[in-house]
């Protein structure tokens, strides 16, 4: 196959070097805004540096015309325009998170996608990490006997750059829509109402970019199962993403290991890591190579896309209604917000 990629920052020239491992990729084509990063990524991955034109057009792409797949890892203000091109040229996408900023936005990918009758998968990696896969399992199969309590947990050890928040859409569409999308998928629940919080007492390039640092959200499913989702950009302890799950036969927790950068209070208790995960690339690893592999088998039309576009609409519904509560003071029911 001959797969072209947009965007070669870190998640792109991460996913190159994924990509040029694979043994169904014949040609590697990378694109970039900054076609001098598009090369360095190129010459570090052995792929072939190409303009972004080029991969719709067929011109200038390495000679052997446009690509057979597109994976999308650009700044997320062009996926919107890059998922149409890309849908209007018939090639299947997989795309990082979120399609948009916004619901219009989205809808309006969403809808060049499905007039092209074509593919468009999202990155959301945590589908494919196996504790993940594991606790729905047990759900599905009734091992913890009735669901009654979810909490999530997802802290990064340190800021991003100031520049990035302004682009970043704040914490609950670009870091806590990782955990709402997860939430339906291990319990297969939808989200009836939710009610959220933020704090921005950390650093000041949050206040300035109307961004909070860590926030928490309560969510009812529409069981009655209740979840809590917390997140935060400030903890050095290290790189923590957590879920666990409480039902009336057993409780079970995903990110639980010998890297959880959590030290015990109580004497005799497990002590701190010694090596705490640093970062999603590493604690992800594993995750991120197998929804690429999913992707390339979906391009060719061997398995069913595992996470389409209106999943991602789903998650970035919850996070656009944890916004409107975090603003407005107040419990958000999911019918209030558009795209349902």
């Amino acid at each position: 196959m001959r797969i072209g990629l947009i965007g070669t920052g870190r998640i792109g020239t991460f996913h190159a070097e994924v990509l040029s491992r694979h043994p169904a990729v014949d040609a590697l084509l990378l694109a970039d805004a900054d076609p001098e990063r598009a090369a360095g990524a190129a010459a570090r991955t052995g792929g072939t540096a190409v303009p972004v034109d080029g991969l719709f057009t067929g011109e200038d792409a390495a000679g052997g015309g446009p690509p057979d797949a597109v994976v999308i890892c650009s700044a997320t203000s062009a996926h919107a325009g890059l998922i149409a091109r890309a849908a209007r040229a018939g090639l299947p996408v997989f795309c990082e998170k979120p399609i948009a900023l916004d619901l219009p936005g989205t809808l309006a990918a969403l809808a060049e996608v499905e007039a092209a009758g074509s593919v468009l998968q999202l990155g959301f990696m945590r589908r494919f990490d196996a504790g993940y896969g594991e606790a729905r399992a047990a759900v599905r199969e009734g091992r913890l006997g009735r669901l009654h309590t979810v909490r999530t947990v997802s802290s990064d050890p340190a800021p991003p750059p100031a520049a990035y928040l302004p682009l970043s859409g704040g914490l609950y569409r670009d870091c806590l829509v990782h955990d709402f999308d997860i939430l339906r998928w291990v319990t297969g629940r939808e989200v009836s109402e939710v009610y959220a919080t933020g704090s921005d007492s950390g650093p000041a390039m949050f206040r300035e970019a109307g961004d909070v640092d860590t926030a928490a959200a309560l969510l009812t499913l529409d069981d009655g199962t209740l979840a809590t989702a917390t997140a935060t950009r400030c903890n050095g302890a290290g790189y923590d993403v957590r879920m666990e799950l409480a039902g009336e036969r057993d409780q079970i927790a995903v990110g639980l290991d010998d890297r959880t950068p959590l030290t015990s209070a109580e004497p005799g208790g497990p002590g701190a890591p010694a090596k705490p995960w640093p970062g999603f690339l590493e604690r992800f690893a594993p995750a991120y190579e197998a929804e690429l592999d999913a992707f390339l088998r979906v391009a060719r039309g061997e398995r069913a896309n595992p996470c389409d576009g209106r999943e991602a609409l789903h998650a970035l519904r919850i996070a656009e209604a944890c916004e409107v509560s975090r603003r407005e003071h107040r419990p958000v029911a999911m019918t209030e917000i558009p795209g349902g």
